[in-house]
């Protein structure tokens, strides 16, 4: 459908298109994000509940971002939105979203080069969706200091409307320049060709709707066209895919140059066991009373002893804060979704100790082995791996793989 005739469409018409346009993409299994941000009282709230009035209730979920609680607090930044990726073929969609979490920071004056660490991290993030098949669909809604001022006083002039408003609101009104300031350069900085955003003049309503309906028409439309038009096995990218230049890689022994012949007296071994596991347990309560969070990684081979060695770190820990996750075959729900969410799920909290039994790697060993994920989605792994543990790190937790 050209752009012509979608210009042409009435309202009626085009949401009647949309909805039959979302089972079109459920049944081919299309993963779909569509974050709305902007200035408050700009309209997004009704326009989402304007839009989701024509899609089946089945097929999405609406998601309204407010200040992190807690237990938020305690884990990476962006863990709250990346548990809310939706599975293939369903809709997910954002009042507010980690660009939200982005001026959350920049309001509590975090350094530059922390911000800029979070806008690569947002860029990362957006780059794993879209390589996986995820649409991202961005829309900023904009109004005048003058408008949002004559908006904001409307709604505070009813008791009905009047919890609407909150002092943040009345606070981002007197600062309005330097807020679009920093809205402008988080937009050029996140404008990507993979997840464009598409600013919305919001003054008018009828003009906001119209907008938002074409908008997603033409994506979902260019969504399916791309399934529809593709070859059912992936190009390999060219050139190296394991070397991104942000990340240096350490040069590693090969397992042929270590000496496995050394020996140890059983009760030598028994009582550094001892003094280490009781040198641990002292750790584990500095680890907790710092707040630092701790990720251990097992990987090897079937009867390597990484089950052994579990075991002997746990019974070194306080059992209330440490987990041990197994990980096997990803469940159906785990693969209808980018393939380290389910890993994203189960990061610990500050000052606990989450244990792997089994990892992300596996997307570069059992699958590639085995041949259950396409050549190139294991070579984008590589990278997205180290995107993944660097966020970690950035995030202040210690990772050790064995």
């Amino acid at each position: 459908m050209s752009c012509d005739q979608v210009s042409s469409m009435t309202i009626k018409e085009m949401k009647n298109r949309l909805a039959f346009l979302q089972q079109q993409i459920k049944d081919a299994r299309v993963p779909v994000v569509i974050v709305f941000e902007g200035f408050s009282a700009t309209g997004k709230g009704q326009a989402i509940s304007s839009l989701i009035l024509n899609f089946d209730p089945r097929g999405y979920d609406v998601y309204a971002t407010r200040a992190p609680e807690t237990h938020e607090k305690r884990k990476p930044w962006l863990a709250r939105f990346a548990e809310k990726i939706p599975t293939r073929g369903r809709i997910a969609v954002f009042d507010r979203s980690w660009y939200s979490g982005l001026m959350q920071m920049k309001g509590r004056q975090a350094k530059p080069a922390r911000l800029i660490e979070h806008l690569n991290d947002v860029n990362m993030f957006e780059r794993q969706l879209t390589d996986d098949g995820y649409h991202i669909i961005k829309f900023f809604f904009h109004i005048s200091k003058k408008e949002q001022k004559k908006r904001l006083k409307k709604l505070m002039d009813s008791k009905d409307t009047l919890w609407r408003v909150t002092k943040r609101d009345l606070g981002a009104l007197k600062k309005y320049g330097s807020i679009s300031e920093s809205y402008r350069k988080i937009i050029e900085a996140t404008d990507r060709p993979q997840s464009k955003w598409h600013v919305v003049d919001s003054t008018k309503r009828k003009h906001v709707k119209r907008a938002v309906l074409q908008t997603l028409m033409d994506t979902f439309e260019a969504a399916l066209k791309t399934v529809n038009n593709s070859s059912t096995k992936a190009a390999v990218p060219a050139g190296n895919p394991f070397i991104n230049a942000r990340f240096g890689i350490l040069p590693t022994r090969r397992i042929q140059d270590y000496d496995l012949s050394q020996t140890m007296e059983r009760s030598v071994y028994d009582q550094q066991l001892v003094d280490l596991q009781r040198e641990l347990k002292n750790l584990h309560n500095v680890v907790y009373r710092k707040k630092i969070p701790i990720i251990l990684a097992f990987e090897g081979n079937d009867a390597a002893g990484k089950g052994g060695s579990i075991k002997r770190v746990a019974r070194a820990l306080d059992p209330r804060g440490y987990a041990v996750i197994p990980v096997g075959a990803p469940t159906p729900d785990e693969r209808d979704r980018q393939y380290l969410w389910r890993f994203w799920t189960k990061l610990p909290k500050t000052g606990h100790i989450a244990i792997f039994d089994r990892t992300w790697y596996g997307r570069v060993l059992v699958e590639r082995v085995e041949q259950l994920t396409p050549e190139a989605r294991i070579l984008q792994a590589y990278n997205e791996i180290n995107e993944f543990e660097y966020m970690l790190h950035e995030w202040g937790a210690v990772v050790l793989k064995f």
